[in-house]
């Protein structure tokens, strides 16, 4: 029995109650500042990379629902929240997790960023750290990942405690919203940046447009010569702004006469005919050449030199190519085409024929050059297929929609100058390698520190700037590295998956660099073909029928689509391209045979 007085005791407990007030006060102060860390609310208040993080029911480590994130890749399943805290205060993060190589740490603090991790949880273990932040510091971002290559791992009950920050305050309107140059069926539109603003709304009339991050957006999907006003909010955890002052942008007028791909059946078959060179698929002349080619690009008009501009084309050489017509017999066959309701292009480039347009002078005679060709040949237009290191980017141009670099810049003046030309029935089509365009989604030009390969996405900047006249897309889906789509994962060619997942990409649009505020907006399904070899001999990524077949299947009903789940179903999908007619007839016309066989509706 404890035989202390009475009075002690109270002198005693006044005593550590004096001596403990302060402690015992600073805990008061600490709160719990993570929201929604026990995932019970869903993915309310994260955000996890390339759509990695997904709420589970079971294994959960306290209440209903848990984390689960799969990495994938170039990928960790990197999950963040940022939190409001206070300058100079200490903090305590803590989470349960499953799984290996789970790491969970703070960026942000003002003074040194922290980890922890562990590399094997079966079952669920705790992790904990400590920080201070910076005499300067408001936010913090806290974050849990996993490791490139490894299987989901699992977390709950993640805990940030320590002084709250000053409550976040709702942003004011945007101001200087304005309207850039609109084409068509788009309107861009910059602002400026707001105070303590995460992201901003653009709004259409009372609708909601998009979201992003930055001060400038481009709205598409307009009607053309119609006008449209245009509202700006700003938001943060605290809410949402008032809207911006309006602004009204009437978008430029469609073609009259007629719209690009006029003329063109809803399913179009795109095929390159080796009319001025031969190899082992052999020669075919343009009156050969079936009724199922709707589109015949001649392969290829090349320049003088890489960066002179100036394009020439001719027939085969007889020597080289036994059997070729004659120049008039080659010209009445493009008529006859063409009475059968047929496109003839001439495409610029392949992969000997590297054209640079560095000067103005070589953009002029670019024009100039191919003017005569199309001329003198009847053609209906233009294709692009500038490969190898005909298009790179200038270390920092870093924004397609605005790009700087030379070769870019007039490579887009001569189209647009060839277009005004010939007018709205001008057939416009481009051929580049995923390389160019949807690696963009992870890397762009040599990036902002330069180093990376310059040429990455560099076709980009020149589709969206001529996304309003471009008749088709065809990106050849072969010859190609694993490209990662929009699920974060890499995918190979040859498969149906790969052309799913590239051509979600271009259907869907995609963040450019990963930057969200700078996003390469969708194409129009009419606009897009899917680029394949004819055959095995054609090109490396051969791709067999049935995955072919499977790959339409996806994209156009939204049926046998494998893993991949895409962004959409596109009914309107123009059709597919393939290098090339020659190496289709020395296959027995396999490809075209199919193409034909294949039931759209």
């Amino acid at each position: 029995m404890d035989r202390t007085p009475l009075a002690a005791l109270v002198v005693a407990l006044a005593a550590v109650l004096t001596l403990g007030g302060p402690t015992a006060t600073a805990r008061a102060a600490d709160a719990e500042l993570a929201r929604n860390g026990g995932f019970e609310a869903g993915l309310d208040g994260w955000s996890c990379t390339a759509g990695s993080g997904a709420v589970v029911a079971a294994p959960v480590h306290g209440g209903a629902q848990a984390l689960r994130a799969t990495p994938a890749g170039g990928d960790n399943a990197r999950c963040t929240q940022t939190v409001t805290v206070r300058p100079d205060s200490a903090y305590t993060l803590s989470g349960w997790v499953r799984g290996g190589y789970v790491h969970l740490g703070a960026s942000g603090t003002g003074t040194t960023d922290v980890s922890t991790w562990t590399q094997s949880a079966p079952d669920w273990q705790r992790l904990t750290t400590t920080f201070r932040t910076g005499p300067a510091t408001r936010a913090v971002t806290v974050h849990v990942h996993g490791w490139y290559g490894t299987g989901a791992y699992h977390a709950d009950d993640l805990s940030l405690t320590g002084p709250g920050g000053d409550p976040a305050q709702v942003p004011a309107a945007p101001a200087g919203l304005t309207a850039g140059t609109p084409g068509p069926t788009s309107v861009p539109l910059s602002w400026t940046p707001v105070a303590g603003a995460t992201a901003y709304h653009v709004y259409r009339g009372t609708a909601r447009a998009l979201t992003v991050t930055g001060t400038t957006a481009t709205v598409t999907g307009l009607a053309p010569a119609t006008p449209h006003t245009f509202q700006v909010t700003a938001v943060n955890a605290a809410g949402e702004s008032p809207k911006s002052a309006a602004v009204t942008a009437t978008t430029a007028p469609g073609p009259t006469d007629p719209p690009p791909g006029q003329g063109l059946p809803p399913h179009a078959l795109v095929g390159y005919l080796h009319a001025s060179f031969a190899n082992g698929s052999g020669y075919t002349r343009m009156a050969d050449v079936p009724d199922s080619w709707d589109v015949i690009n001649l392969a290829f008009g090349e320049p003088t030199s890489v960066t002179s501009g100036d394009i020439r084309f001719s027939l085969c050489p007889a020597a080289e190519c036994p059997g070729v017509e004659s120049a008039a017999d080659f010209k009445a066959a493009i008529k006859a085409k063409q009475a059968a309701g047929k496109k003839v292009l001439i495409s610029i480039g392949g992969q000997n024929g590297q054209v640079r347009l560095a000067t103005p002078a070589a953009r002029d005679t670019f024009v100039a050059s191919v003017s005569r060709i199309i001329d003198e040949y009847g053609l209906d237009g233009l294709d692009i297929d500038f490969e190898g290191h005909s298009l790179s980017l200038a270390t920092g141009d870093t924004d397609f929609r605005d790009p700087t670099t030379p070769v870019i810049v007039h490579l887009i003046s001569a189209l647009k100058t060839l277009k005004a030309a010939y007018g709205p029935g001008f057939v416009l089509t481009m051929a580049p390698e995923t390389f160019f365009v949807q690696l963009g989604h992870q890397y762009y030009g040599s990036g902002p520190w330069g180093g990376q390969d310059p040429r990455a996405g560099a076709y980009l900047p020149v589709i969206h700037a001529l996304r309003d006249d471009l008749t088709l897309l065809h990106v050849q889906d072969y010859n190609s590295g694993p490209i990662m789509g929009l699920d974060g994962r890499y995918h190979s060619m040859g498969t149906a998956d790969f052309h799913i997942a590239m051509t979600d990409m271009l259907l869907t649009g995609f963040p450019v660099a990963g930057d969200a505020s700078r996003s390469f907006p969708a194409l129009r399904p009419e606009q897009v073909a899917i680029g394949l070899p004819a055959s095995p001999h054609a090109g490396n990524g051969h791709t067999a029928p049935a995955e072919v077949r499977q790959a339409l299947d996806c994209l156009t009903r939204g049926v046998n689509c494998g893993a991949y789940r895409t962004h959409g179903t596109w009914p309107a999908l123009r059709g597919l391209m393939t290098w090339s007619v020659n190496w289709d007839r020395f296959g027995g016309w396999e490809f075209s045979k199919n193409f034909d066989a294949y039931g759209w509706s």
